[in-house]
């Protein structure tokens, strides 16, 4: 196969990437906390002794949205949205994981929950924990939680430390591969969710372009393999 031919294969191969990520984007513009996932190209060349330079695409690298998702009032007790930049802290088997997610619920001991069961934490690093019995519960912006007006504690709104970054693991949940730390740049809005950032307009429209350029490349590889057929067929003749 010619360097055309290479370049093209490395070319699809990226695109197809490109569309698993837009394609699950759009599965996700309903999740709460979701944020939007794009894919980033880069050109790399490939050389050796006594070869000529090809230049080839790769697209390995994924960059998450940070936008703030559209806040939606559910005046559930125990919907939790963020309106500013930062994250809840919570507590999953593989360790502490941040997230935009804030469907929360008490479960059978008292401790507010994920939809997956993972313990909220507090700006201590404690389970937040809500009695059973009290008539009423109000978190106020600042992640203070208080039950029939006394103060049981204060919800965590955290970021990664300077010079740390988010390593995405799914949908909604984020590893920092360093420190944690709180931030004072946000507020927490009770009996609001934060839905998905993902405009699904925009991802629809970007699946039908990268469509039509996988089907133009595929167009080239044929035409390119038909075009070979041919000029070995006439050199056998």
């Amino acid at each position: 196969m010619e360097t055309a031919g290479y370049a093209t294969l490395s070319r699809q191969t990226g695109l197809m990437r490109e569309m698993q990520v837009v394609a699950n984007n759009i599965a996700n513009s309903a999740t709460t906390g979701y944020r939007q996932e794009g894919l980033i190209f880069s050109e790399f060349i490939q050389s050796g002794p006594g070869q000529s330079s090809m230049s080839m695409s790769r697209a390995n690298i994924r960059n998450t949205s940070m936008e703030q998702g559209s806040l939606t009032q559910t005046n559930g007790t125990f919907d939790l949205a963020i309106e500013g930049d930062g994250f809840f802290k919570v507590e999953t088997p593989m360790g502490e994981r941040l997230t935009r997610s804030g469907a929360f619920s008490p479960n059978a001991d008292g401790d507010l929950v994920t939809p997956d069961g993972n313990r909220v934490l507090d700006a201590g690093g404690s389970p937040v924990f809500v009695p059973g019995d009290a008539e009423t519960i109000h978190v106020a912006p600042d992640g203070t939680i208080s039950a029939d007006g006394n103060p049981l504690g204060q919800i965590g709104i955290f970021k990664p430390a300077e010079g740390h970054t988010l390593v995405r693991e799914d949908g909604v949940m984020f590893r920092v591969d360093g420190d944690i730390e709180e931030t004072d740049q946000a507020q927490i809005l009770q009996g609001f969710v934060e839905g998905s950032n993902v405009n699904a307009i925009s991802q629809v429209a970007r699946m039908i372009e990268i469509q039509r350029a996988y089907e133009m490349g595929q167009s080239f590889l044929e035409t390119e393999d038909q075009r070979i057929r041919n000029a070995i067929k006439n050199l056998i003749k």
